[in-house]
C-alpha cells in the first residue's frame, strides 16, 4: 500500500462515513498515523440521496472527497481499497490492494440495505444506499415517464406510473413525497401528454403507522402531509414477494409496477475475520462495550452502524442514523488519546438531538424532546440541519441555492439521464 513507518501508533479506519469521518477529523495533527480506506474516494451525505434519485440535487452536492478533508493534516493518508478480512492475530487487514499491519483498527463499515431473506425482493426491487444507486434510481423514474409517453399498451403505461415504495421510515416518507412532487409540478411541465392522474405513489408500511420511530403526533402529521400531496399509505402491510412486476402483500393487495423501491431496513456490514462471539448474527452488527471496543479484541473498535453498544436505555443498541455515528466517531478519537497516553477511556454517552423528516415543499415534522412541530417551521429547522452537516462549503452553498431555485420556480433541475438504467441488476448491485 504504500504506506511509510511512523514512530506513532498506526490507527486504521475502514470506512469513510459518518462515524470514520468524524473520528478522522478529530485526530489531525495529533501523535498518530491515520490511514482511512474506504471503496469510494468520497463521503456521501445519504440523508439527501433521495434527493438525487428524485432530481432535486446532482450528485455532486452531496459527495465530498476524502482526500480533500485529509488535506488539512499532515499525519493522514488515505488508500482507495476494499477490505476483504481482518487477521486480529497479526494485527493485519486484508484488502483487494494489499495488506495493512495496525496498532488499532477501527471499524466504520456502516450498513447496507436489508431484504430480511427475501430474495425475489433483492433481485428485482431497486433501492438507494450509494450515490451510484440513486443516480439508477433517478434515470428509471425518467425513463418510465419517456417510455409511458410512447407505449400503446395501457397496462404497461400503468407499471410504469405506478411507484411502490416499501418502508415508510425517513428515508421512504421523504423519498414518496419527493415522487408526489414531480407528479404535480413537473409532470404536468415536461410531460404534456401524460396525463398525471396515472401516477399513483404507494406507500407501504408494516406497523401501524408511517415514522414509526417518531412521536404519535409526528407520525400522524407526516401520514396528512402525504395523504394531501397524492401518496396512498398503506400501513400493516408487508411485502411477500416481488416478480414479473407485481408486488404481493400480506393484505391480499398487488400492485403492478416497474419501479419497486425497498427502504424498508438496513443491517450491518461486516468484515471477515472476526470471532463469532465479536458478531450479533441477527442485526449483523459488531458487540462493542461502553468504549466501543470489539467484544474481544482490545486493539479493535467499532463506530456508527455496525456497531451495537446495549445499555439500560438502548437494549437493541443505538438508532442506525447519522447522530450516534458522529457522536461515536469523536467520542473514540478523545478515547484513543486517552489510551496513547495511559489514562482510563470515558464511557460513550448518546445524547439524543432529535428526529426529523421531511415531506415535500413546506412540510416536514420534527421531535425533539419532549417537543414535537410539524409544517413550515419544521421544514425550515430540517433544511438547516441538513445544510448545517453537510461536509465543504461549496456543498452547503450549492444545496442552498439548488433549493431557493427549486422553491421558487416549483422545479427540479437535475432531470438528466447520464446513465441509462438498462437492466435492474446491472448497477443496483453496486455494493451499498
Amino acid at each position: 500500500m504504500n504506506i511509510p513507518s511512523s514512530k506513532h501508533p498506526r490507527v486504521v479506519i475502514v470506512g469513510g462515513g459518518f462515524a470514520g469521518i468524524s473520528f478522522v477529523k478529530k485526530l489531525f495533527n495529533k501523535p498518530v498515523q491515520l490511514v482511512l480506506l474506504d471503496k469510494r474516494n468520497y463521503h456521501t451525505f445519504q440523508p439527501l440521496l433521495y434527493q438525487v434519485s428524485t432530481s432535486g440535487l446532482e450528485p455532486d452536492s452531496i459527495a465530498y472527497p476524502l482526500r480533500k478533508i485529509l488535506n488539512k493534516s499532515n499525519n493522514s493518508f488515505f488508500r482507495l481499497a476494499e477490505v476483504h478480512q481482518i487477521l486480529p492475530e497479526n494485527r493485519t487487514v486484508e484488502t483487494n490492494i494489499g495488506s495493512l499491519v495496525y496498532d488499532y483498527l477501527i471499524i466504520a463499515t456502516g450498513s447496507k440495505t436489508n431484504f430480511f431473506g427475501n430474495k425475489n425482493v433483492e433481485k428485482n426491487a431497486v433501492w438507494m444506499k450509494s450515490v451510484p444507486q440513486a443516480l439508477n434510481l433517478r434515470s428509471l423514474i425518467l425513463e418510465n415517464f419517456e417510455q409511458a409517453t410512447i407505449t400503446e399498451d395501457e397496462d404497461r403505461r400503468k407499471a410504469l406510473l405506478n411507484f411502490v415504495i416499501a418502508g415508510a421510515g425517513p428515508t421512504g416518507v421523504e423519498l414518496s413525497g419527493a415522487l408526489a412532487e414531480l407528479k404535480n409540478h413537473i409532470v404536468t411541465k415536461d410531460y404534456k401528454d401524460l396525463n398525471p392522474d396515472e401516477i399513483h405513489v404507494h406507500l407501504l408500511e408494516g406497523e401501524q403507522r408511517v415514522l414509526p420511530p417518531m412521536s404519535e403526533k409526528s407520525s400522524a402529521n407526516a401520514q396528512r402531509f402525504l395523504e394531501n400531496l397524492g401518496v396512498k399509505v398503506h400501513t400493516s402491510t408487508f411485502v411477500e414477494d416481488y416478480q414479473n412486476n407485481i408486488v404481493t402483500t400480506n393484505t391480499g393487495k398487488k400492485f403492478k409496477t416497474e419501479t419497486f423501491i425497498w427502504s424498508a431496513g438496513v443491517t450491518g456490514a461486516p468484515v471477515r475475520g472476526l470471532k463469532a462471539h465479536a458478531f450479533v448474527e441477527k442485526t449483523n452488527r459488531y458487540q462493542v462495550n461502553q468504549f466501543n471496543q470489539v467484544h474481544g479484541h482490545e486493539h479493535i473498535f467499532a463506530i456508527g452502524d455496525i456497531a451495537i453498544m446495549q445499555n439500560e436505555d438502548y437494549p437493541n443498541g443505538h438508532p442506525m442514523v447519522a447522530q450516534p455515528a458522529i457522536q461515536q466517531g469523536e467520542h473514540l478519537a478523545k478515547n484513543l488519546l486517552l489510551l496513547l497516553n495511559n489514562k482510563s477511556m470515558k464511557p460513550f454517552s448518546y445524547f439524543d438531538k432529535g428526529t426529523m423528516a421531511t415531506i415535500g415543499r413546506n412540510k416536514a415534522v420534527v421531535d425533539l424532546g419532549k417537543i414535537r412541530f410539524g409544517g413550515f417551521s419544521a421544514w425550515f429547522v430540517w433544511m438547516f440541519v441538513h445544510l448545517w452537516f453537510l461536509v465543504g462549503f461549496r456543498n452547503r452553498i450549492v444545496t442552498f441555492f439548488n433549493w431557493v431555485y427549486n422553491y421558487i420556480n416549483y422545479d427540479r433541475a437535475a432531470r438528466l439521464i447520464v446513465r441509462p438504467f438498462k437492466t435492474k441488476r446491472v448497477e443496483m448491485n453496486d455494493a451499498d
